[in-house]
């Protein structure tokens, strides 16, 4: 995905919890440098907890890469990666992203596969703009969310 800004300024929003707030989910606690952990709690409008991941920040590249291990959370993301690989093309820094090693395809992974591009959308709403989608105010896709 080409987002018009920057690395740096995608960077930010992909390795700092301010960032990372701004278009993933307002609950984000932690330590985003690497060898730290990042917290990401999602909730519903009233406030319940709808799910929660704990990644460990393998990498941070400024201006680069964003890499982060599942730790905790549901059964099916822990151990798989995500990534987030930057490069800039004249006006435009692509974003590469990739979620690997899942044990299995489920309707689950699928679900994921469709959230990751709507915030991915986020993503690209707050830098460019200033203004995401994080969760609880994320773009709902089905009842699962």
């Amino acid at each position: 995905m080409g987002i018009k800004a920057p690395p740096d300024k995608v960077f930010a929003a992909l390795g700092t919890l301010e960032g990372l707030a701004g278009w993933w989910t307002r609950d984000t606690t932690g330590h985003a440098q690497p060898l730290g952990r990042i917290r990401f709690r999602f909730c519903n409008a009233a406030g319940t907890e709808l799910g929660a991941f704990d990644m460990e920040v393998l990498t941070q590249d400024p201006d680069q890469a964003v890499r982060w291990r599942v730790k905790e959370g549901p059964a099916e993301w822990v151990g798989t990666d995500i990534e987030f690989l930057l490069a800039q093309q004249d006006e435009f820094t692509i974003v590469n992203f990739a979620h690997r090693h899942w044990r299995e395809e489920a309707a689950f992974m699928a679900h994921c596969s469709m959230k990751w591009a709507t915030f991915l959308l986020s993503l690209r709403e707050w830098v460019e703009t200033g203004r995401g989608r994080p969760s609880p105010d994320d773009l709902k896709i089905d009842n699962w969310n």
